[in-house]
């Protein structure tokens, strides 16, 4: 069981036969009420998001995630293929089940499988990945990194703002928690 209290993102909870996991937790304190606990909850087979309120201090029983290390393979359709490194197995993840990883994610990349009893449910990313700029407009000289930041699209597709010495061919260090660019990892100049 674990309380409110103890909850963070990342955590995963069984409720009314459904697996969520809890992408943000917020604790309110109103007046002369008492204390309550909003969540945002991502149902981890279906996808969709849903808030709850519950009171401070109620329980909930925690899923028994288990982490394997994982190798991303390739997508096909709407399902993206990951393969266990110790065993080989290949697992099949559906875009929804990803969610935000999947604007992290590059053929090759590891990862941690996370499965409930033989089902995979989902992938947990490193703090951070490296990823290589694809688009963006040209640095001009004197550019410093106290400076302004602009627009760069990277070569998953998703789009941060980096720096105003950032050019294309670049590879960065992006945090996945927050999707902010961290440091420059190499240049293509």
């Amino acid at each position: 069981m674990i309380e409110t209290g103890d909850l963070r993102k990342g955590v995963t909870l069984e409720m009314d036969s459904t697996l969520y996991q809890v992408l943000e937790v917020q604790h309110i304190k109103i007046g002369r009420g008492s204390a309550q606990v909003r969540m945002k909850l991502r149902d981890v087979r279906a996808g969709h998001i849903i808030e709850k309120t519950v009171m401070a201090g109620a329980r909930f029983t925690r899923a028994r995630v288990e982490r394997q290390p994982a190798q991303y393979l390739y997508s096909e359709g709407d399902l993206h293929f990951f393969m266990n490194t110790e065993t080989y197995d290949q697992f099949p993840l559906s875009k929804e089940q990803l969610g935000d990883a999947l604007d992290y994610l590059k053929e090759s990349a590891t990862c941690e499988l996370l499965t409930y009893g033989d089902e995979a449910i989902g992938v947990e990313l490193t703090a951070a990945v490296t990823l290589t700029v694809t688009e963006t407009d040209p640095g001009l000289k004197g550019d410093t990194a106290q400076g302004g930041t602009k627009l760069a699209k990277l070569e998953t597709g998703i789009s941060i703002q980096v720096p105003l010495f950032i050019g294309v061919g670049d590879v960065l260090k992006v945090d996945t928690r927050s999707g902010e660019y961290l440091e420059r990892a190499s240049s293509a100049r």
